[in-house]
């Protein structure tokens, strides 16, 4: 990249967030936009990018890349999936260029797990950013969100993932079950007591199906208020995942996402004796700028 600049984007369902970088990867300036891809027409998506970013983007010795859900087949032009193991230089053999050489979208990744194909998008930067950033080549890496995912990395490439829909059957029992009746409107802030309380009892190995409905009895009894249900709600989701995984004490595992979600999940890993370390929204433009660099060393 040595005298071009990157503009780094992140094209979600529900959000559009960039960030320019200067020839060495720092952080020139950040945006971010409630226009993820549900909110584009189809054919506008060149539009809403101008709109967003047009004027980053004038300098000829910028060059874009895209991540995210820009690349699916709702978004602005499909990159198809790399099939996994793959790392950086297998990533940048499958961009899909919006203008050659100059503006390219991220392929997502594919994998099996016992013969059923799993995907992601977007995810992928924030783990290969989250490698460069903490200088490892191995690990196992947690992303949480609507869909979580659990992401083993070996010699610096994606080996394989999961995904597990925790952020989505939240708010599906927090919003459209039985439960919604006794639970506040707005979640609060986190109440960590109620919180661990939660994901104790799926630790316990009950099914999710089996412990959801003790925010009801518990409510009926009395025996916990309104704000710290959605915390205890919180907490047998995320247990119930965190329970499923073959982690043996002492392991390390690599969170990457929000302070407020992260901050959860260590409480839950915490509880399996795991030990945590964290990254934030940064590993997506480290990542995005790394693959430059493979990019213009090809």
């Amino acid at each position: 990249m040595s005298a071009r600049t990157l503009l780094a984007v992140d094209w979600g369902t529900s959000s559009l967030r960039g960030a320019w970088l200067d020839p060495q990867g720092q952080v020139i300036e950040e945006r971010a936009f409630a226009r993820g891809i549900l909110t584009v027409s189809p054919g506008g998506f060149a539009a809403v990018f101008d709109t967003c970013f047009g004027d980053w983007l004038r300098d000829k010795n910028t060059l874009c890349l895209i991540a995210g859900m820009a690349g699916s087949k709702q978004g602005w032009q499909e990159a198809p999936y790399c099939a996994c193991p793959a790392g950086f230089d297998e990533v940048a053999s499958h961009l899909a260029w919006v203008q050659a050489g100059r503006m390219a979208i991220v392929p997502g990744l594919c994998c099996e797990n016992a013969g059923v194909p799993d995907v992601m998008r977007g995810e992928e930067t924030q783990v290969l950013g989250a490698l460069q950033l903490l200088d490892i080549q191995d690990a196992l890496l947690v992303l949480p969100g609507t869909h979580s995912k659990w992401v083993t990395v070996q010699a610096g490439k994606i080996r394989s993932f999961s995904t597990f829909m925790t952020g989505e059957f939240y708010a599906l029992l927090r919003q459209h079950s039985i439960l919604a009746r006794t639970l506040p409107q707005n979640d609060g802030d986190l109440d960590q007591d109620a919180f661990d309380q939660g994901v104790g009892l799926a630790l316990q190995g009950g099914s999710l199906l089996q412990t959801a409905f003790s925010v009801r009895t518990l409510s009926l009894f009395e025996r916990m208020t309104g704000p710290a249900l959605a915390s205890y709600l919180s907490g047998l989701v995320i247990g119930e995942e965190t329970r499923s995984q073959s982690v043996a004490p002492g392991t390390r595992v690599v969170l990457i996402g929000s302070d407020a979600l992260t901050q959860r999940y260590e409480r839950a890993l915490m509880q399996r004796k795991v030990s945590v370390q964290r990254v934030g929204a940064e590993a997506a433009w480290q990542g995005l700028w790394a693959l430059a660099q493979t990019i213009q060393a090809d």
